[in-house]
C-alpha cells in the first residue's frame, strides 16, 4: 500500500484532524478540476495570438471601417467583449516566421504538431498511467507541459524567428500534456462508483470550458505587453499546480485505507462506510493489455465518434478567436483582444452542455443515445452560426452560446463518464485496472480528429469559412452515425425495460391501464 501525499502527511504530522472519505473526494474533485483547468488554459495561447503573429493573411476586399460614433454598449456586450474598434483591423507587422503569405498554413501546422504528439502520447501516457503513481505522472506531466509553454513564449524575448523552434516547444509540450486527462479520468474514477457518474462527472468536466475560459482571459489580459507573456503566465499556472498536486492528491482510495468503490460494490457495501481495515484491500490488481482494453464493448464505436466531436471542438478551440477577428459582426470588425474575450462565452455554453448531457445519459441510461442526439442538434446550430452569427453582436453571441452546448456535450460525456464507466466495465474480471488505458484510447483517437480539425482550417479558411464550417457539419453527422448500432441497443433496451414495468404494473393491479411511474426511476442496467 503507497503512502499518503506528503503534505498529507505533513499535515498530519502537525495533528491534523484525520478526514473522511466524502472529504478526501471533494479534495480529489477540486485537485483535478484545477489540474485539467490549467492544461486547458495553457492550450489556449496560440489561439489569441494568432491575429498578432498574422496580422494581414487574407484580408476581406471590403474591409469596413466601424462607425465612431456608437454608442457604447452596456456590460457584458461592451467594453469586456465588444469595445467598438475605431482603427478597423489592428495595425501590426506581424512575427515572422508567421506573418507571410504562408502564415496561417503555418499556424495550422504548429497547431496540428501539438495535437498530433498530444494523440500519439496519450497512448503510451494510458498505459504507463494504470502502471505508475498517478500522483507522481501527473505532476510531472503538469510541470514539464508548464516548462515548454513558457519556452515558446520566450521566443518573443529572445527575438527569434525560427519556424523550427516553435515546431518543437508545441510538439514537446503536447507530449506532456498527454499525461492530463487519463490520469484525472482515472483518478476520479478511482474514488468515484458509477452511481450518478453521468452528472457528477458532468459537472466536473467544467474545468474544460473554465479552462479555456481561463486561458483565454488571461492570454489577452497581458497581450498588449507582448505576445510572449500570454505563454509564460499560463505555463508558470500550470507549474504551480502540479506542485499542488505532488503534495495533496491521493491517487487511490487505498493510498489512504479507504477500499475502491468497486471493491465495496462487489462486496455488497455501501460506498459511504469507513476505511477498509486491512492491507489486503489496498491491493488495485494488475493493468490490462492495450489490445484488451480496445476489445472491451463500446470502446471502439465512442473513439470513433470522439475522433469526429474532437474534430469540431478542437477548431473552435484553435480559431474561433481568429474567425470573430476576421468577421464584421454587426458591421464592425473587433481587435484581437476583444475577439479573445467574446470566445470565452463558446465554453460557457459548454459548461452547460457537459452538466445536460451527464444527467440525461444518467436519468435515460443512455450515454450512446444521449450523444448522438447532441450531435445531430450540432449540425443545425452550426449552419445557422456561420449563416446569422454577423447579423448583430447579440445574436452571435447566443448562437455561439448554443452551438458551444451542443458541440461540447457530447464530447465531455464521452470523455469522461463513457471512459469511466467502459474502464470499469464488468468485462474486466476482478480489480483489473484499465481507466488510464481505456481513457486514452478514447481520447487518443479523438485527439486525432483534434489535429486534423484546426489543420484542415488552416487551408480551408484561405477559401472562404464556409468551407470549414461544412466540414465542421460534415463531422457532426460522422460523429452521431458511428454511434448508431449502440443507440439501437440502448433503445432496444429502452422499450424492453418499459415493457417490463408495464408488466410488473398489470400483474401487480390486474390491469392493462397506463402505467404513471416514470421509466427513469426504475433502471439500474449500466452501458
Amino acid at each position: 500500500m503507497r503512502r499518503a501525499p506528503p503534505g498529507m502527511r505533513l499535515a498530519r504530522s502537525l495533528g491534523a484532524k484525520e478526514w473522511s472519505r466524502n472529504s478526501h473526494r471533494c479534495l480529489v474533485l477540486v485537485l483535478t478540476f484545477v489540474a485539467y483547468a490549467c492544461y486547458h488554459a495553457s492550450r489556449k495561447p496560440t489561439s489569441i495570438v494568432k491575429s498578432v503573429l498574422d496580422p494581414d493573411s487574407h484580408p476581406p476586399p471590403d474591409y469596413p471601417q466601424p462607425s465612431l460614433s456608437s454608442p457604447p454598449l452596456p456590460w457584458p456586450l461592451g467594453p469586456l467583449f465588444l469595445p467598438p474598434n475605431p482603427l478597423g483591423r489592428p495595425h501590426s507587422h506581424g512575427w515572422a516566421p508567421f506573418n507571410g503569405t504562408d502564415g496561417t498554413a503555418k499556424l495550422g501546422e504548429i497547431d496540428v504538431a501539438f495535437l498530433a504528439c498530444y494523440s500519439l502520447g496519450m497512448y503510451a501516457a494510458g498505459h504507463l498511467g494504470d502502471r505508475l503513481d498517478l500522483r507522481l505522472f501527473l505532476a510531472a506531466g503538469m510541470i514539464g507541459s508548464g516548462a515548454f509553454v513558457g519556452l515558446f513564449g520566450m521566443g518573443y524575448f529572445w527575438h527569434l524567428h525560427v519556424f523550427g523552434f516553435y515546431l518543437a516547444m508545441q510538439m514537446l509540450a503536447g507530449l506532456f500534456q498527454a499525461t492530463g486527462w487519463p490520469s484525472v479520468v482515472a483518478v476520479v474514477g478511482n474514488w468515484f462508483g458509477e452511481r450518478k457518474r453521468g452528472l457528477i462527472m458532468g459537472i466536473w468536466n467544467a474545468h474544460t470550458s473554465i479552462g479555456n475560459i481561463g486561458g483565454s482571459l488571461l492570454a489577452a489580459s497581458v497581450l498588449q505587453y507582448g505576445w510572449g507573456w500570454s505563454f509564460i503566465l499560463p505555463g508558470a499556472l500550470i507549474a504551480l499546480a502540479g506542485l499542488l498536486v505532488f503534495l495533496f492528491l491521493a491517487a487511490y482510495p487505498e493510498d489512504l485505507g479507504f477500499s475502491s468503490p468497486r471493491k465495496k460494490a462487489e462486496e455488497g457495501k455501501d460506498e459511504e462506510e469507513g476505511r477498509a481495515g486491512e492491507e489486503g484491500s489496498g491491493e488495485r490488481g494488475s493493468a490490462v493489455g492495450f489490445v484488451k482494453a480496445c476489445l472491451i464493448p463500446g470502446v471502439i464505436p465512442f473513439a470513433l465518434c470522439l475522433f469526429f466531436a474532437k474534430l469540431v471542438a478542437y477548431t473552435f478551440l484553435y480559431w474561433l478567436p481568429f474567425y470573430l477577428s476576421q468577421t464584421a459582426i454587426g458591421g464592425e470588425y473587433m481587435s484581437v483582444k476583444s475577439a479573445g474575450n467574446l470566445s470565452t462565452l463558446f465554453d460557457v455554453g459548454g459548461i452547460i452542455g457537459g452538466i445536460l448531457a451527464g444527467f440525461i445519459s444518467d436519468q435515460l441510461k443512455a450515454r450512446a443515445t444521449t450523444a448522438a442526439s447532441f450531435m445531430y442538434l450540432a449540425i443545425p446550430s452550426l449552419y445557422v452560426y456561420h449563416r446569422y452569427g454577423s447579423i448583430s453582436k447579440f445574436v452571435n453571441i447566443t448562437l455561439m452560446m448554443i452551438t458551444g452546448l451542443l458541440v461540447n456535450g457530447p464530447y465531455a460525456l464521452i470523455t469522461t463518464a463513457v471512459s469511466a464507466d467502459l474502464g470499469t466495465h464488468s468485462s474486466l474480471k476482478g480489480d483489473s485496472r484499465a481507466l488510464a488505458t481505456v481513457t486514452a484510447i478514447i481520447d487518443g483517437t479523438g485527439s486525432v480528429g483534434a489535429a486534423l480539425g484546426p489543420l484542415l482550417t488552416g487551408f480551408l479558411s484561405t477559401t472562404g469559412w464556409g468551407s470549414v464550417f461544412r466540414m465542421l457539419m460534415i463531422g457532426a453527422f460522422i460523429a452521431g452515425a458511428l454511434l448508431s448500432i449502440l443507440v439501437k441497443a440502448e433503445i432496444a433496451q429502452l422499450v424492453q425495460h418499459w415493457k417490463n414495468i408495464r408488466s410488473d404494473h398489470s400483474r401487480q393491479y390486474g390491469t392493462e391501464g397506463s402505467v404513471v411511474t416514470p421509466l427513469l426511476a426504475g433502471g439500474d442496467q449500466q452501458h
